[in-house]
Order: C-alpha cells, then structure tokens, then sequence
C-alpha cells in the first residue's frame, strides 16, 4: 500500500487526528461567543470561570482520585503547567472578553495557541521546526497587528488590555499541552487534573470574594454557562483535544485550533450581532493560515513514500 506521507505520519492519521481535533474547535468557539453572552448577563467573569471550575471539578473528581496525579511522570513542574496551564486561560479569557469581541479572542487565543505550542514543542519536545514554518510565522504576526492596530484609536487603550489577556491565554494554554504530551496523558486524565486542581485552587478565593452572588442569576443563565463551560468545554473538549495532540504531536494537533477565530467570528454574528470588521477577517485569515503552516498542517508533499 502506498499513502501520502506527512512527517512519519500517513494521511489516515491526520484525518483520525483531524476528527478530533476539529470537534474540540467547535466546542472552543462555542464556549467564547456563550462566556461573552453570560457577560452581558449579571455573570462576572469570575462567576463563570466558577461554574466551570466547580461543575468540571466535582464531575472529574473520582476520576482523579481512582488514576492519582501521576507525580512520576509529570513532574512538580509538570503538574504545575496542567493545572495552571488548563485553569488560568479561563480566568484571563473571560476577562479579556469585557474589553474585547468575541471574533479577537478566538483569534487571539485558540487561533495563535497552535503557534506558542509550536514554539515551546521545539524547545521541551525537539519537536521539529522546519524552514517553511517561517512564512507562518510571518503572517500570524501581521494578522496579529492588524486586529490590534484595528482595535486601537488615539484616545483609548482599554481594547489592548483584552488583547494581552487573550495571548496570555494561549502562552498558559501551550504549556498546558507540551506538559501533556511530554508526560504521554491522555486526555481525560490531563482534564481531570487540570479541573480539580482549579477547583481547589480557585473555589475557596472566590467564595471568600463573591459570597453566594451565582444565586441571584436567573437559573436558565447558570444552566447554559454550567453546561458549556463545565462539561463541554472542561471535560469533553479536553478528552477531544487530548486524542488529537495524542495521534499527532503537541504542534500538529493543536493546529486545528487555527480554524477557531473563523468559527467564533460566524458564531458571534447570529448569537452576539458582532460583525468583524474587513480588518477583522483579514486578519483571522492570516491568523488561521499561519498558524496551521506553523504547526505543521497537512498539505501537498513532493514525494509518495511506499
């Protein structure tokens, strides 16, 4: 039999890994376009990253304490970036999302992840990072500055810091994954981690800092974001990301990632009315083809490897 050759993967493993992969993206831009309608809501952002927390944790918690933390091959180190890495996305994209729309934070966060997760592979996985990956790095950086040049007027600074907060969801996020993958956690076992460890992290601070305030939201508002943030995107998510990075790699599998900032930008126009700019898409397009070059994305090869 002779296949189409990526690396030392066939082409059957890209659309194996792609499956999952893809249905984890969906999930992602979901849970931005639903954390910014709960925004505008009487939901902070902390209420949210609370339901997620607290719905993930105590789901994920048997799980947890029938598998351990697998200290041996994770590391204090390790363990450290799974929890904080899977946890502190959340708390900075939700408030990131009170200064920025729903189309720059899935530009900026799942769609520029592919690229810190390339980045931190080459340097903890030696993972390879071949010439070619420079023109995508070329173009997530000018997708990069044309939403922030958009965004930016001469009398304001206040989109930027929605900005920053969103890329430093993706760098948490990428060490999130190279831990993962470097320990060879499936993704169930990274998710259960990741969750409960926030759980006990995060629940204490907030219930000394918000009290009882989740129960004066309207119960359909709580539903929704307890629902989508701490089943879907906490649990069912993580076990579809974990498979993907699995079958092909911490860089190739986050790849998929690159198709989030279109995703959420549709999404947001129906559920939000936010329409990106001509800039916007411009650059979420940059974004989503850099990022899927970086990370080493199926395409056409020369050679037929038998």
């Amino acid at each position: 039999m002779t296949g189409l050759t990526v690396g030392d993967r066939t082409s059957a493993d890209y659309v194996r890994g792609a499956l999952y992969g893809l249905a984890a993206v969906s999930i992602w831009s979901g849970w931005i376009v639903v954390a910014r309608l709960g925004l505008r809501t009487s939901l902070t952002p902390w209420d949210i990253a609370a339901l997620r927390f607290g719905v993930a944790g105590l789901l994920l918690l048997p799980y947890l304490l029938s598998n351990g933390l697998v200290l041996k091959r994770l590391g204090w180190i390790g363990l450290a970036a799974i929890v904080l890495g899977g946890g502190a996305p959340v708390l900075l994209a939700n408030a990131g999302l009170q200064f920025a729309p729903a189309a720059h934070a899935g530009a900026l966060f799942p769609g520029v992840m592919p690229l810190a997760v390339a980045i931190l592979a080459a340097f903890v996985l030696r993972e390879a990072f071949s010439g070619v990956k420079r023109i995508g790095f070329v173009l997530i950086l000018l997708g990069v500055l044309g939403i922030a040049w958009e965004a930016v007027d001469a009398t304001s600074i206040v989109p930027t810091i929605g900005h920053a907060l969103f890329l430093g969801s993706a760098l948490a996020w990428a060490c999130y994954t190279v831990a993962m993958r470097r320990a060879r956690l499936d993704g169930l076992h990274a998710a259960a981690i990741a969750a409960v460890g926030a759980l006990i992290l995060y629940m204490p601070l907030y219930l000394l800092a918000a009290g009882v305030t989740l129960i004066k939201a309207p119960w359909g508002d709580l539903a929704l974001q307890a629902f989508v943030q701490g089943l879907l995107t906490a649990i069912v998510s993580l076990v579809l990301y974990g498979r993907a990075v699995s079958l092909l790699g911490a860089s190739s599998g986050a790849a998929f990632a690159a198709l989030s900032p279109a995703m959420t930008a549709i999404m947001a126009i129906p559920i939000l009315g936010e329409w990106p700019t001509p800039m916007d898409w411009i650059a979420i397009v940059a974004i989503s083809l850099g990022v899927y070059i970086v990370s080493g994305g199926p395409g056409p090869r020369p050679r037929w490897r038998n």
